[in-house]
């Protein structure tokens, strides 16, 4: 049964208050280690340290990977030496390194000291791979079994050293140069003979990852594949680790926030939950990508601006009323196309090779919306505005001027919204910074220009 966060938290305050640690210790023993972080993250006293020694400690160890970085930081300088080497040896690899990555230059220094030679050459050899890349993530704890093993050798090995892996599931095989030859499921090893020898039971069509391919391409991968852990291997495929679906699923995260904070014109800059930033720390990620769309979005005053002598004449005037509805129906129809590629880009489904297709396919979808769109909003300006209101500045040729600059922008802009991401994935950019408020950007300023365009070619409104 799930217990509501906020009583628990309320329950542990008071029995820490009143010293009754067996009864604290009893309450965590039964709490998953995400729950116990969520605790002390909201805690964040000086006890905090006083609590976290009540945890065993393999569950010390899970409880602080699941911490966020702030409290995580509160722990370490309230730990001695040796009970932060303990904290070091449960934790895996590629746990410890997300921690250094994240702490400050003199807390990364003491966390290495207390790390025995091994751990810090492990650390050391990932923290060497660039940001991002299936390296940096990868683990190096797996269990690795040689083709000559038997499978009664194998499970004895994995027995005897599997305490220390993060997963156990999938075991990888390799010759004395740590060439990765294959792969070998638990299931198999145990439903097999015990004198099996691992190279005929094997599967030797191993998928893999090199150590510099980016990061969400290899969470893509678990998607696609539905893998537990993928083998990492180097430029001459030798294994030297792999990635879990714990870590693939933590890309999955980040990689979705960065895209939704690039879509909304916001400078991604930290993985914080929103009520741990800062007011300037947010203002500074939201500000510069203001000032660019504010500075961009002058080309629609000046169009403006450049048709003011005419939008002051009287029988023109009217034409100002339909502005707001022509430029919020292009910037909607760009953002329409350029999120649908941007998740087809992020996804593999499509290639910049597919531009063309992808053009095609999206000038046929505008057709037919701005047809649908001109045909609702004619009849709606004839019948609604004109005859039931009596509106007589509304003519015919009015709606017409209005219907078909919507027909033309809402073409304009989903193949504005199309092909911006692509072309911008091509050269090297992030496609999500093609998106809603840039690419509307750019679709106000041209949905005015073919609106004054067809004013002044069929209403005789001039400049």
């Amino acid at each position: 049964m799930e217990r509501d966060p906020a009583t628990l938290f309320k329950t542990i305050k008071t029995l820490l208050e009143q010293k009754r640690y067996t009864t604290l210790r009893d309450i965590l023993n039964t709490m998953n280690p995400v729950d116990i972080a969520a605790v002390f993250e909201d805690l964040q006293s000086e006890k905090t340290a006083l609590l976290f020694r009540l945890l065993p400690k393999e569950t010390a160890a899970e409880t602080f990977v699941e911490m966020d970085e702030e409290t995580q930081e509160i722990l370490i300088h309230g730990f001695s030496d040796s009970e932060l080497k303990e904290l070091i040896d449960e934790m895996y690899v590629d746990d410890a390194v997300d921690l250094i990555e994240e702490m400050p230059a003199n807390v990364v220094k003491r966390i290495l000291r207390q790390a025995d030679p091994e751990t810090r050459k492990e650390i050391n050899e990932i923290l060497k791979y660039p940001e991002d890349s299936a390296g940096s993530i990868m683990t190096t704890e797996c269990v690795i079994l040689r083709p000559k093993m038997t499978a009664e050798e194998a499970i004895k090995r994995i027995r005897r050293t599997g305490i220390d892996k993060e997963t156990i599931y999938t075991c990888y095989v390799s010759d004395s140069s740590s060439t990765l030859i294959g792969i070998v499921t638990i299931k198999t090893l145990l439903l097999c003979e015990d004198d099996e020898v691992i190279e005929n039971i094997m599967e030797t069509h191993v998928i893999s990852v090199n150590t510099l391919d980016d990061q969400e391409v290899v969470a893509q991968m678990f998607n696609k594949y539905n893998f537990l852990a993928l083998p990492v291997v180097d430029g001459e495929n030798r294994l030297v680790g792999i990635v879990t679906v714990d870590d693939a699923i933590d890309v999955m995260e980040e990689e979705a926030t960065e895209d939704i904070q690039k879509m909304a014109a916001i400078t991604p800059t930290t993985d914080k939950p929103y009520d741990r930033i800062g007011v300037f720390e947010t203002f500074l990620a939201r500000i510069p990508w203001l000032l660019i769309l504010m500075i961009s979005a002058t080309f629609t005053g000046m169009i403006i601006t450049g048709y003011e002598d005419a939008l002051t004449n009287s029988s023109a005037v009217y034409l100002t009323a339909f502005i707001p509805m022509l430029m919020d129906t292009g910037g909607n129809s760009g953002s329409q196309s350029s999120v649908t590629i941007i998740r087809a880009l992020s996804l593999g489904e499509i290639e910049f090779k597919d531009i063309f297709k992808v053009i095609f396919k999206e000038c046929r979808v505008a057709l037919l919306c701005g047809v649908a769109l001109a045909a609702v909003n004619f009849a709606k300006l004839t019948l609604f505005d004109g005859i039931i209101l009596h509106n007589t500045d509304v003519t015919p040729w009015v709606a017409l001027v209005v219907c078909l600059t919507m027909v033309v922008t809402i073409f304009i802009a989903k193949l504005v919204g199309c092909t911006l991401p692509m072309i911008a994935k091509k050269i090297g950019f992030d496609p999500a910074v093609m998106a809603s408020p840039f690419i509307t950007t750019i679709v106000d300023a041209i949905s005015l220009f073919v609106y004054f365009q067809f004013a002044t070619y069929m209403l005789n409104v001039h400049v």
